[in-house]
């Protein structure tokens, strides 16, 4: 897909990861819609909680990327924590892709996570098991013709917060951490599965 000239909208693009993909499309030349709950001065800027979605945010979207995402907030309690977190990381990108395929998308690109993409204990077992949910979506939904979904599963990435966690860290802190993955790096393997109409069902880990 030529990405020049399309509608793109990206989901919690104001700050971090879906910021950097923002910036990324509009340098392809997309025209990009930031929904979010926070202003944003890059790209056209739709207040919209994900949550809480309204189908017509998405007509004429040609681009769908659904990023937005938590993990840490609220507290991971049955209620009303994991209920939320449920609904913010799964069943939002879900309807997000229902809505935009029902006016005429061609491309989805889900962000996940690893803690999706593991078999350990995880801090958030909400989170984790959301982002599963939404690697295995991507697999499994089978797309009309000339629709594409493909999926993007990052590790620990480097946002501002990360950043900020890193920065406080001791020396032996950040020499164990993980190694951090670049925004742009995100942005970059948004781009190769949109442009690449013969990626479909893809799921990328970083």
């Amino acid at each position: 897909m030529e990405i020049g000239g399309r509608t793109a909208l990206v989901t919690g693009a104001a700050a971090g990861t879906g910021r950097a993909i923002t910036r990324r499309l509009l340098a392809e030349g997309a025209d990009v819609v930031v929904a979010d709950v926070v202003p944003s001065d890059v790209g056209r800027f739709v207040h919209a909680d994900v949550t809480k979605l309204d189908p017509e945010l998405f007509a004429g979207v040609d681009i769908l990327v659904n990023n937005a995402g938590g993990g840490h907030q609220p507290p991971n309690f049955p209620a009303p924590g994991w209920e939320v977190k449920l609904e913010l990381n799964l069943r939002a990108p879900m309807l997000a892709t229902q809505y935009a395929l029902e006016r005429g998308a061609r491309a989805i690109v889900n962000i996940a996570s690893s803690a999706g993409n593991e078999t350990t204990t995880h801090a958030f077992p909400e989170y984790a098991a959301a982002k599963a949910g939404l690697i295995r979506f991507t697999t499994a939904y089978e797309t009309p013709p000339g629709v594409r979904i493909n999926c993007i599963v990052p590790g620990w990435i480097l946002t501002e917060r990360a950043q900020q966690e890193l920065d406080a860290m001791s020396d032996a802190e950040r020499a164990a951490a993980p190694p951090a993955i670049p925004m742009d790096a995100i942005a970059a393997q948004v781009v190769r599965l949109i442009a690449d109409d013969a990626l479909n069902h893809q799921v990328v880990v970083l």
